[in-house]
């Protein structure tokens, strides 16, 4: 066999090779797909969504929880339940962090995973969980039901390092929270639906009281003032009182489009609702969803899913945790 024949034989064998691994990797990796426990954990979607619904019964406020996680967990680089991961002597935890002030109800998810281990172990991911313990609370809330896929491995350390540079802050300009989103690939209704969550849940005065002292900021429906001052007397709130405002005092616990009619109204408790109402290029949005709550929930399912979709690992990367606030001990 000549030098030429010789080479295009071992050209074609090492494509076929090639492609042989892609297709493995590719049977390996799904990536995220619709009931992807369907064989190794029938009931897991059900037994979350009754987990969900037992705990809303006994405790209202694990909904903004659950709600909440996803936004925390997915925006920081990656959906891989890190969000979850506690503190050691090395390394601070995500919902450690002063961004993290306000999350709370972790341990409900630590329920979640309790009751899906003993229906099968090692199976469901708490990446997995969180998504879709947040999908199910958004229903607890009123909102609507958003078919999300599965399939998410978790992470094994928390992104506490880099946690500023991907979450916006309720104070940074409407520009920097649009250029957060663009990131993760969701546009300006997206941004303006997701910033419908303000409609449930409370803000704790520790982040408005700027807007009241020293000076009562102009912005403000004077009507709404007095409400604000009477729930946040101090200046400098003490860290360790729950002090706080309802996001919505018309429907606090139902997730509708009354906050875009509230924001409108100057009623905005955040500086960046206040942003979203009055820039040119979130304003037509907010108009929009303050007449329509089918856009709104259109909207707001479309950025859910976006979000939930950000950068998950799959397939072989990551592992499945034993427990969700620790990574698995690899020996």
């Amino acid at each position: 066999m000549g030098a030429k024949a010789l080479f295009f034989f071992a050209l074609l064998s090492f494509s076929a090779v090639s492609v042989r691994q892609a297709f493995a990797e590719n049977e390996e990796d799904p990536g995220l797909v619709m009931n992807f426990y369907k064989d190794t954990c029938p009931q897991a979607e059900d037994i979350i969504k009754e987990q969900v619904r037992l705990l809303y019964k006994r405790h209202k406020n694990t909904a903004f929880s659950w709600l909440r996680n996803i936004f925390h967990d997915c925006a920081v680089q990656s959906c891989d339940a890190s969000l979850l991961l506690d503190s050691t002597r090395r390394t601070l935890s995500e919902k450690d962090m002063d961004r993290s002030f306000g999350l709370r109800n972790f341990r409900y998810i630590e329920t979640v995973k309790e009751a899906l281990e003993r229906e099968c172990p090692g199976v469901v991911s708490c990446a997995d969980i969180l998504v879709l313990s947040g999908r199910d609370g958004i229903v607890s809330l009123g909102g609507p039901h958003i078919p999300l896929k599965t399939g998410r491995r978790d992470g094994r350390k928390s992104r506490a390092d880099v946690i500023e540079e991907y979450l916006p802050d309720h104070n940074e300009s409407i520009s920097v929270v649009l250029d957060r989103f663009a990131s993760m690939g969701i546009d300006t209704p997206g941004l303006v639906a997701l910033l419908g969550a303000h409609s449930v849940g409370r803000t704790h005065c520790v982040k408005l009281v700027h807007r009241l002292y020293p000076e009562v900021d102009p912005a403000l429906n004077p009507d709404h003032v007095p409400h604000m001052l009477y729930k946040c007397p101090d200046a400098i709130p003490d860290p360790k009182a729950v002090q706080y405002v309802r996001n919505d005092r018309g429907t606090p616990m139902v997730l509708d489009n009354n906050y875009y009619r509230n924001i409108l109204d100057n009623k905005g408790l955040l500086l960046v609702d206040h942003q979203l109402a009055t820039d040119k290029r979130t304003k037509p949005y907010v108009k929009k969803m303050a007449k329509s709550q089918d856009y709104f929930f259109k909207e707001f399912s479309r950025a859910i899913t976006l979000l939930s979709e950000n950068n998950p690992l799959t397939g072989t990367k990551g592992e499945i945790r034993k427990q969700c606030t620790v990574a698995n001990k690899h020996h």
